[in-house]
């Protein structure tokens, strides 16, 4: 069992162990059932889920738990978790967040092993991870997860700070200090996240990281929205992510994580900028 948000930058760095344990073991008895707990609003859609599940080629049965009733009776707190079951259904494993994933694998041939399952071996999943499923490069990570919405954001450095709930023209002070980050433009800055109201509007953050990520969506459906990313003032290049031309244009057209930035070379602190043409 695993507790995931679709838009989850850490479970989607789990997510080709865990496809890759359910394909080679499921012959040999492993059942692996995701339970999708929502952190974001747009999680709750069912549609939503629907088109991820089928876009991350999860094959496995996915559980819907807006409610939180699998998340509080689990007792769970983090994203993602795995929980590994022996055949009678006793919890006898679990590992909350990224890695530990050939521990994880011995724990499930153990348990198969003890439920009579021959011929599972013990060579080690090795997935073809790609995109954003690869693994974080924590060496050079310095710039933790951020929230562009207040309640839970930090380091929010727009001159007069946040204005809740109302629409409010920003501005980005004239130097970033490190991983601060600022809006300029009118935006209307929720609880959750901030929603441009007229075009023009940018993002500017100061950060140190191989890749950045953005959970965005266009603020009505079906309505795509144009954006391009800078580092440093200057066109992506090859630092450019998967949603993004070397140019660093793409566009937000679904609720989801987007890669901006992937980072080639060396990895130092940088000045982010993502604007929009567009309203959002």
């Amino acid at each position: 069992t695993c507790a995931l948000p679709i838009a989850c930058v850490n479970w989607l760095r789990q997510l080709p162990y865990v496809r890759a344990w359910a394909g080679k073991y499921a012959s040999h008895g492993l059942v692996v059932v995701g339970v999708h707990t929502p952190e974001f609003s747009f999680e709750h859609n069912q549609d939503n889920v629907r088109r991820a599940v089928k876009d991350m080629r999860i094959d496995y049965p996915v559980a819907i738990d807006s409610d939180y009733a699998v998340w509080r009776a689990f007792d769970n707190y983090y994203w993602p978790a795995l929980y590994f079951a022996d055949a009678e259904g006793n919890i006898r494993h679990h590992h909350f967040g990224e890695g530990e994933y050939q521990q994880s694998e011995m724990v499930i041939q153990q348990l198969l092993a003890e439920a009579g399952a021959g011929g599972a071996g013990r060579d080690m999943v090795s997935p073809d991870v790609r995109g954003i499923e690869v693994a974080a490069d924590w060496d050079s990570l310095r710039t933790p997860e951020t929230y562009t919405g207040y309640e839970r954001t930090e380091n929010f450095a727009s001159p007069g700070g946040a204005v809740p709930d109302r629409p409010h023209v920003y501005s980005a002070p004239a130097a970033l200090r490190f991983n601060h980050w600022a809006l300029s433009g009118e935006w209307t800055m929720g609880r959750e996240a901030a929603t441009l109201n007229a075009p023009g509007g940018q993002i500017d953050y100061r950060f140190q990281a191989r890749d950045l990520n953005l959970v965005a969506g266009p603020a009505a459906a079906g309505t795509p929205v144009r954006f391009q990313v800078l580092l440093d003032g200057e066109p992506a290049g090859p630092a450019h992510g998967a949603d993004v031309d070397d140019q660093g244009r793409g566009t937000i057209t679904e609720p989801r994580l987007y890669q901006l930035i992937r980072q080639p070379g060396p990895v130092t602190d940088r000045t982010f900028q993502m604007t929009f043409p567009d309203r959002s």
